[in-house]
């Protein structure tokens, strides 16, 4: 694995934001859903995202999650994804979000 400096990892915008909103992406290849994300003072941000296995949009509603907040926008079947939403891969391959456990403020940046 290749080592980064400070300087690099505070390139990358990682904020808390709320899930307020979550709905089928009927456009998408592969099953997923189009988020809306509170971050606080960023605003309010739509994501894509391949998260169909362990979530429905319903128990998605209010989850505090980890976003990448400087890609720049990227149209995603036939959505425009402002922010990442991230998470990583459980062992059969399906995408298991990065939450918080506690609350934290919408827009807070990790650190």
């Amino acid at each position: 694995m290749n080592e980064i400096g400070w300087d690099d990892f505070l390139k990358v915008d990682l904020r808390v934001g709320t899930i307020v909103g979550a709905a089928p992406n009927v456009r998408a290849r592969k099953p997923a859903y189009v988020l809306t994300v509170d971050l606080g003072e960023l605003g309010v941000k739509t994501s894509s995202a391949q998260i169909t296995h362990h979530y429905s949009p319903d128990s998605l509603i209010g989850r505090r999650v980890l976003c990448v907040c400087n890609f720049p926008p990227k149209r995603v079947a036939g959505v425009c994804s402002e922010v990442l939403v991230t998470g990583a891969y459980d062992e059969a391959g399906n995408v298991v979000l990065a939450e918080f456990a506690l609350p934290a403020p919408n827009g807070g940046r990790l650190v």
